[in-house]
């Protein structure tokens, strides 16, 4: 049985399927190489891509054409040296994950008691609002690739749900980013209730806005059969969400309070990291980025685990 890890990312426009592709692996060979010692693991790739879906163009990184809107301002590059660290964990998160839980998380109240993520975060949140609206229009329709007009969230799901099902014979790492870790959760949740004969032994999520009241509003809403807030019960072995503090989009970064146990005793399982990456441009940093994510010290020890399991 092979190992194969699956990325998915989010709603955003990106650069072509072959350059996110390599970005994406690139980025987890360097965290297993850095943080690990792990060089030239082996294990399956594949990217589930639907930007060229949502998008007539994609971002490309032509220094020629820098001024273009669609020239890619945040594209792969190695962590500077002593970027990557762990994640120390602090007294107050206990705290802080307690009070959120009970205060019942809006992203205004996240503006008001997280001013000092600046800029950055109005447009993220704006933006977040924006892909969730997107997602959850039931007028909303795009062509799939077959060329037929359908709802776009149908379209997106048939995109991953097509990835996992050609890999139902493998063992399978699936890494949601952003956007794509809701989709990737409705589609787990869904593949759960069908016919099909597929388990996932890892369900990775980074940068992941599950925790909004909105969100696991849906999820009930949307599930006649099932109306629990749960681990998906494909889902084998674990679940874990990992996510940085500045990361507007992560906005409730504790998803064990909010998420039960499925059949298995599959809990999701919340991991802090430290998101390094930074804009070549003018090296602010973007904490949501999944580049800096991928290769996180957390996350790497969860893909060498992963990989080192008989």
């Amino acid at each position: 049985m092979k190992k194969v890890i699956i990325g998915i990312h989010g709603l955003a426009n990106k650069p072509p399927k072959e350059s996110l592709e390599k970005w994406w692996k690139q980025s987890i060979l360097e965290g297993l190489a850095k943080n690990c010692g792990l060089n030239n693991p082996k294990f399956d790739f594949k990217m589930v891509y639907w930007a060229d879906l949502l998008y007539k163009y994609p971002l490309h990184d032509d220094q020629n054409f820098n001024f273009d809107k669609l020239y890619n301002t945040e594209p792969y590059i190695e962590a500077k040296p002593g970027a990557l660290k762990k994640y120390k964990d602090s007294w107050k998160d206990a705290i802080r994950a307690k009070a959120l839980d009970l205060a019942g998380l809006t992203l205004d109240k996240f503006k008001n008691d997280h001013p000092y993520v600046g800029v950055f975060a109005d447009w993220a949140l704006d933006k977040l609002l924006r892909d969730l609206a997107f997602y959850y229009d039931n007028g909303r329709k795009i062509k799939s690739r077959s060329g037929e007009l359908e709802l776009a969230r149908k379209v997106l799901q048939d995109e991953l749900k097509k990835a996992l099902l050609e890999n139902k014979d493998n063992d399978i790492m699936l890494i949601a980013h952003s956007m794509g870790t809701i989709i990737s959760y409705d589609v787990l949740r869904d593949l759960g209730q069908s016919t099909e004969k597929i388990g996932i032994s890892h369900f990775i999520t980074i940068g992941s806005p599950l925790g909004l009241p909105h969100v696991k509003g849906k999820i009930i809403q949307e599930r006649k059969y099932d109306p629990s807030v749960r681990t998906p019960s494909i889902v084998t072995n674990k679940w874990i969400n990992f996510s940085d503090k500045k990361d507007p989009v992560a906005v409730d970064i504790h998803l064990r309070d909010d998420y039960a146990q499925n059949d298995n005793g599959i809990q999701v399982i919340d991991d802090v990291i430290l998101n390094d990456y930074q804009k070549p441009s003018d090296n602010k940093n973007n904490h949501h980025k999944s580049y800096g994510y991928l290769r996180a010290p957390e996350l790497s020890e969860s893909i060498y685990g992963f990989i080192a399991e008989s």
